[in-house]
């Protein structure tokens, strides 16, 4: 008997410690996701600079990513549901880095697009297939924390670029810091290749064989709720990440290699803090009342309201930079409390699928808006600015003002994230019944 009781609790520490190095990996390769997406916004100046681009077209080049990315999410998350999701992450972690390193042999803005668009095309494979993944090695009332960790490759991705790639652009030029932010993610490539895939279903407490209509979680209002209040929370994200080191540049006079210190701050301190803490929290909230990770993510958000407030107007460097750090730990906040409930409502079978119908609509509906729309507002800001003062050109001073006054759009849209995850959490209790019946 004892030898019995022993070989169950080694099985039980095998499962956990092979759970853990996947999630490791896993983590890892969405670190190198994010920072090779959030690298335009890092070296955003230089490339306008030599491009002699407009704020407009900086904004475009992030949103014309977006779009495709959100538009071959959707198949590639029905194939994470029916093939390898291993073979699939290792398909675009090759694509999107070869399509990183293109870039800095761009010798137009064309050239720039078009690398941008190859880069979704790789990366769009990612959060469906490895949030999907995550859920069958963990059991509900366990997840929140592991897909915070894994979400917490967005702050930390963020951070490494602006620490890594901003001091490299300023000493070796934009171009060279491309080249080196394509190269890591290949290492990742057999590490990956390495690791036992779960069954699809595995960590749930009631097993579900059936097969399911692929559009059956349309029907949920929650569901809903979630990709509205995705919609406004990246609309905010890419506005951020588009515009912070050109916004701390412009506003507070510093270099580009320390507008990528203070970004990266912001993205590490703030961004980690807040994954860590709903992680932590969504874990233990969950099990006292059903919907109480979306109330706290709703409470989240309004407190960003008044800190992006804050720190857009502060004419102070280091207030502006405190409350920014802040609000986007609350932004961050999001993916341990919301996550977590998109797999409590979703069967296993249909949740790579219900991931990129959630991303289509919250990149195309929010994200693809916020550096096109921050950079038109922008424009249109600096050229009023301009004619008020009586000067017939739009000098960097008026383009300071005008990306300031843009700015001032998140905290608006924080209340607005903050009301529609309240309506959520009035729906999340019946869906979770639902589904459980």
């Amino acid at each position: 008997m004892p030898s019995s009781v022993g070989e169950s609790g080694n099985m039980k520490s095998g499962r956990a410690g092979s759970a853990n190095v996947a999630l490791a990996v896993l983590i890892a390769i969405n670190v190198l996701n994010f920072y090779d997406r959030y690298i335009l916004g890092v070296l955003a100046e230089p490339i306008r600079r030599e491009f002699q681009l407009t704020d407009t077209q900086l904004g475009l080049l992030s949103s014309v990513f977006i779009w495709l990315y959100a538009i071959v999410g959707v198949p590639l998350g029905t194939l994470a549901d029916r093939w390898s999701r291993k073979k699939l992450l290792a398909g675009g972690v090759a694509v999107w880095s070869f399509l990183t390193g293109l870039a800095a042999f761009a010798t137009s803005y064309m050239m720039l697009v078009f690398s941008r668009l190859g880069f979704a095309i790789g990366e769009a494979a990612v959060a469906p297939a490895a949030t999907g993944w995550i859920g069958d090695l963990y059991p509900a009332d366990k997840r929140a924390r592991p897909l915070a960790l894994f979400m917490a490759g967005v702050p930390v991705g963020g951070a490494l670029t602006n620490f890594i790639s901003g001091p490299i652009a300023q000493a070796f030029g934009w171009r060279q810091a491309m080249v080196l932010a394509a190269a890591p993610a290949i290492l990742l490539i057999p590490l990956l290749l390495m690791l036992r895939e779960p069954i699809r279903g595995a960590a749930e407490l009631r097993k579900d064989d059936s097969k399911r209509p692929w559009r059956e979680f349309l029907t949920i209002p929650t569901f809903w709720w979630i990709v509205a209040s995705g919609a406004l929370l990246n609309f905010n994200m890419y506005a951020m990440s588009s515009f912070l080191p050109a916004f701390l540049g412009r506003i507070h006079h510093v270099t580009l290699a320390q507008s990528g210190t203070l970004a990266g701050v912001t993205y590490l301190v703030g961004g980690l803090s807040g994954s860590l803490l709903a992680g932590w929290l969504g874990d233990k909230v969950v099990r006292q009342r059903a919907n109480a990770r979306m109330v706290w993510a709703s409470g989240f958000a309004l407190l960003g309201a008044p800190l992006a407030l804050w720190g857009v107007s502060s004419g102070d460097m280091v207030a502006a930079v405190i409350a920014l750090t802040i609000f986007y730990g609350t932004l961050c906040s999001y993916y341990g409390f919301v996550y977590s409930s998109i797999q409590d409502i979703v069967a296993p079978s249909l949740r790579g699928t219900a991931m990129a119908v959630y991303f289509l609509a919250m990149y195309l509906c929010g994200a693809s808006f916020g550096p096109v729309l921050t950079g038109k507002v922008s424009d249109l800001m600096a050229q009023r600015a301009a004619l008020a003062a009586g000067s017939p050109v739009v000098t960097e001073v008026f383009k300071a003002v005008g990306l300031q006054q843009a700015m001032l759009i998140m905290p608006v849209l924080s209340v607005l994230l903050a009301l529609v995850l309240w309506g959520g959490s009035r729906t999340i209790k019946r869906d979770m019944e639902r589904r459980l019946a």
